[in-house]
């Protein structure tokens, strides 16, 4: 199961790094001009700073989602989740990350879907103790480590 351990939010020291606009995947044409505005994080990737955290994706629940062991997940809890989100739960006394599935609320229960076969959903009912503790808006992929 895919956890997530919270870091902080720590976003007061920007960083830009330098930014080449349109990547080309196919052939790239030499005609076209490349941007090379930098690149800061607080700008680009985050809209509600004081509402922003981060935290280290543990686990494979996630990872037919694209979401693997060790990526970084940036999650804003100014963020209203609605059905299909990614969001991080704090479920039982333990953070998650998964997809909220509203569908079944008219039958009492939500689920927290992962994207992994191997794992099974959670069923979520009002025994449980749960919160929605933020939808995630970006993830981090390392590539080499």
């Amino acid at each position: 199961m895919a956890k997530v351990k919270i870091l902080g939010k720590e976003f007061s020291h920007p960083k830009e790094l330098k930014f080449a606009d349109a990547i080309k995947a196919g052939f790239p044409s030499p005609a076209e001009d490349y941007r090379h505005d930098g690149l800061d994080f607080n700008r680009d990737l985050i809209r509600h700073p004081e509402a922003t955290f981060y935290g280290r994706v543990d686990g494979d629940s996630m990872v037919e989602a694209g979401i693997s062991d060790g990526d970084l997940a940036v999650i804003d809890r100014a963020v209203e989740a609605t059905h299909g989100d990614v969001i991080v739960a704090y479920v039982n006394e333990e953070f998650t990350i998964k997809f909220l599935d509203l569908s079944h609320q008219k039958e009492g229960y939500i689920e927290l879907r992962p994207a992994n076969p191997k794992y099974q959903p959670i069923r979520i009912s009002a025994d449980d103790d749960f919160e929605v503790w933020g939808v995630v808006v970006w993830t981090i992929k390392p590539w080499k480590r």
